[in-house]
């Protein structure tokens, strides 16, 4: 599977039995599938969705917003949970372009990706099991 490094950018296959070993990128040495969510902005968001062939869960976000705040341990539990996900972090309020390019007119927005395509959006917090659960039906 191939997976960009949320560091240099650089694309990276790792074996998807692997993805729960903590995987390093060959090139920078970070870690290229961390258990926890990656903070992406304008510069290195689409490059990453189109260069990860391993769906992606992206939380758009601001940091003035409740719901926001309140949704992201949430977030991040699933992150840890589910190694065969990538989770992505994308402050709306720093990256406008992004913002404005996937239309994202509330927040928190999350949006799963899968091959570089948007296949699911859903606006408002929800719980980790509830998260899972949309994962998993978007994912059928």
């Amino acid at each position: 599977m191939l997976l960009v490094c949320p560091h240099c950018g650089t694309r990276n296959r790792v074996p998807e039995a692997r993805l729960a070993d903590d995987p390093s990128c060959g090139r920078c040495g970070q870690p290229v599938a961390p258990a926890r969510p990656v903070v992406l902005g304008d510069a290195d968001l689409s490059a990453y969705l189109q260069g990860t062939e391993a769906p992606v869960v992206v939380d758009f976000w601001a940091a003035w917003c409740g719901p926001c705040r309140a949704y992201a341990p949430h977030f991040e539990q699933l992150a840890a949970a589910r190694p065969e996900l990538r989770f992505v972090k994308v402050d709306s309020d720093a990256a406008p372009r992004a913002s404005a390019a996937l239309q994202i007119r509330s927040i928190p927005t999350t949006l799963l990706f899968v091959g570089g395509r948007e296949v699911a959006r859903q606006s408002g917090a929800m719980s980790s099991s509830k998260l899972g659960v949309w994962i998993d039906t978007a994912l059928r």
